[in-house]
C-alpha cells in the first residue's frame, strides 16, 4: 500500500487515510493486525488509531478498531453537493421499477466512475458491488462510457494516461484507438453500453445527464443479467426510457 507521495503533501494525514481504508478493507482490526497489513510499528499504529479515534472517524469495539460513521457525515455532504444527485433519487427509483432491473447515478472524480445512488428491484435484480460510494473503471461500464464521451479530448487523455484500461473481463475495450472509436459512436446516439465488459454476463445502457451549461454531470443506467437484457429491451427500450428521464433532470436543473 505503500505509494510515492509529492513533497507537497503531509506523510502523516496521507498515512492516516491509509489506516482507515486498510480498517475498511480488513473488516475491522487489533492493533496488530494492522500494523502488520500496513508493514508499521505497533506503537505507531496504535497512535494513529488513537488519534482517528479521538477525531470520531475510528470506533474501538472491544479491542478490535473499526470505521466510524464520523466518514458518513462528510460522505454524505459530498454526495449532497454534487449537481444533479437529489434530482436523480427519484428517477433512478422509477428507472428500476420500470425496468425491473438495476439503475443507478453515476458521476467522474478523479478519473473514476463513483456510484452516488443505486435502486434495485428485489424480485428481479441481480446482485452486484455497486452500492453507493463504490469506485470503478470509466472504460468498462455503460455508465462510465456515457460521461468519458462527453468529457473534453484532453480530460479523456489524462484518464487514460492515469489508469489505463485494464482488462475487466475478456469483452473489455483495451485498446485507446477502440475506446475512442466507440466514444466517438456514443456521442452521436446519446447511448452506451456495456456488453459484459466489467462483469461476465452482466450487460448495462447509460446514458449522459448534462447541466444548464451543457457539461456533463454524470450518467443514468440500467443493468441486468445478459439472458433479460437482450434485443430491442437493450438497444431499443431501456435506452429510450434512460433518455426521457435523463431529459427530465436536465430541465429540472435548468430551470431549478
Amino acid at each position: 500500500m505503500n505509494r510515492k507521495r509529492p513533497s507537497e503533501t503531509l506523510s502523516t494525514i496521507e498515512r492516516g487515510f491509509e489506516v482507515a481504508r486498510a480498517l475498511r478493507e480488513l473488516g475491522g482490526a487489533r492493533v496488530t493486525e494492522l500494523a502488520e497489513e500496513l508493514d508499521m510499528a505497533p506503537s505507531t499504529a496504535h497512535k494513529y488509531l488513537a488519534t482517528l479515534a479521538k477525531e470520531r472517524f475510528v470506533v474501538k469495539e472491544g479491542d478490535v478498531y473499526h470505521v466510524g460513521l464520523e466518514f458518513l457525515d462528510l460522505g454524505t455532504y459530498a454526495k449532497n453537493r454534487k449537481k444533479g444527485y437529489r434530482l436523480s433519487i427519484p428517477k433512478v427509483r422509477e428507472i428500476s421499477e420500470e425496468t425491473g432491473e438495476r439503475a443507478q447515478f453515476v458521476v467522474e472524480e478523479y478519473g473514476r466512475g463513483i456510484y452516488l445512488h443505486t435502486e434495485a428491484s428485489e424480485a428481479r435484480a441481480v446482485l452486484t458491488d455497486r452500492h453507493a460510494g463504490i469506485r470503478r473503471y470509466l472504460h468498462s461500464s455503460a455508465a462510465g462510457k456515457a460521461i468519458l464521451a462527453n468529457l473534453p479530448d484532453h480530460r479523456i487523455d489524462e484518464i487514460i494516461d492515469e489508469h489505463g484500461l485494464p482488462a475487466e473481463t475478456e469483452h473489455t475495450i483495451t485498446d485507446r484507438e477502440h475506446l475512442l472509436d466507440e466514444l466517438d459512436q456514443i456521442r452521436e446516439s446519446n447511448v452506451a453500453y456495456n456488453n459484459e465488459e466489467s462483469v461476465e454476463g452482466l450487460r448495462a445502457v447509460g446514458v449522459p445527464v448534462r447541466g444548464a451549461d451543457g457539461f456533463v454531470l454524470g450518467s443514468l443506467s440500467v443493468s441486468g443479467p445478459s439472458n433479460r437484457l437482450k434485443g430491442p429491451l437493450y438497444r431499443e427500450e431501456i435506452p429510450d426510457l434512460l433518455l426521457g428521464h435523463a431529459n427530465e433532470i436536465e430541465l429540472n436543473i435548468r430551470y431549478s
